[in-house]
């Protein structure tokens, strides 16, 4: 996105696992990921100032020609503001998501996804009090036109024509406009006044889709946070039982070596016994052959 003023915007990109592209540190998509956000938060307060200078410069141009040309840039520059603001606040809820193993990694996730959210709904804060002060600068100029027309206009009129009221304030202005005597005077207000006012109706816009996506922030927070309690719970029992798995093995194994002492212990009593046996059969049969010899001699 290349940003009315001058200025680049790297365009989105989807963050990764950087152990698949061969990176030593499975985080440095994630830093990557961080740093282009921050990119597009700064050039979106970029945006915000110029939308302000543009504003200042149409209220204050006496020449229709650039007004229209600075109201023509407004327009886009607005259009690419609104794009960039949804890009980031669809970026920074994929950041939330960002696949992560280590405990020190999720920490890191949910500090840095914390922070961008932060400054992006400064950002935004500071949108909104720019069109607000405008819209209100833009009523005052709307005000002022229409005294031209009507030095003597009631606050009832003046109000209806500002508000523009279910066309209320157009046929409030054309009645006016019909008894003035200052006709050329009144037809050029009355072209400024209807510029004015479609300006104001794209003030309106802009602060209706900033409400909304303040929402949408709102939402994403309290969504991610409770995915992120969920995650670290389900973390925790996966440690829990990895420890206690570990644990089992441990006594399993020292149960199959006490088992295998026990087992040499058996055999090593066992050719014991044997070896007894097999020496007291010996003793006795040597012992019992050799009496027999002797009775023998003797008769």
């Amino acid at each position: 996105m290349t940003p009315v003023g001058g200025g680049a915007y790297a365009p989105p990109t989807s963050p990764q696992n950087g152990a698949g592209n061969g990176s030593a540190d499975p985080m440095t998509n994630f830093y990557n990921e961080v740093t282009s956000i921050q990119d597009g938060i700064t050039q979106f307060s970029n945006n915000v100032s110029r939308i302000a200078d543009l504003h200042s410069r149409t209220l204050n141009s006496t020449d229709e020609g650039a007004s229209r040309q600075n109201e023509a840039l407004l327009d886009e520059l607005v259009g690419q503001t609104r794009q960039l603001s949804n890009e980031l606040k669809d970026r920074i809820q994929a950041l939330s998501s960002y696949p992560v193993t280590r405990a020190q990694d999720q920490a890191i996730r949910k500090n840095q996804t914390s922070l961008l959210r932060q400054k992006f709904v400064e950002v935004l804060q500071n949108y909104q009090q720019v069109e607000r002060d405008y819209r209100a600068k833009y009523r005052q100029r709307v005000e002022r036109q229409f005294r031209i027309v009507k030095p003597d206009a009631t606050p009832e009129e003046v109000a209806a024509v500002v508000n523009d009221t279910d066309g209320a304030g157009a046929q409030i202005f054309t009645q006016a406009l019909s008894s003035s005597t200052r006709y050329g005077e009144s037809r050029m207000a009355y072209r400024e006044v209807q510029d004015r006012h479609n300006d104001i109706q794209k003030i309106e816009r802009t602060l209706e889709e900033l409400a909304q996506l303040f929402n949408d922030m709102s939402v994403l927070v309290a969504q991610q946070d409770e995915a992120i309690d969920q995650i670290q719970t389900m973390a925790g029992n996966v440690e829990a039982d990895t420890a206690a798995g570990l644990q089992q093995t441990e006594k399993a194994v020292e149960h199959a070596r006490s088992a295998r002492r026990k087992r040499w212990i058996c055999f090593g009593l066992f050719l014991a016994i044997i070896a007894i046996l097999a020496l007291v059969l010996g003793l006795y049969f040597g012992l019992r052959q050799g009496g027999s010899g002797n009775n023998n001699n003797s008769q």
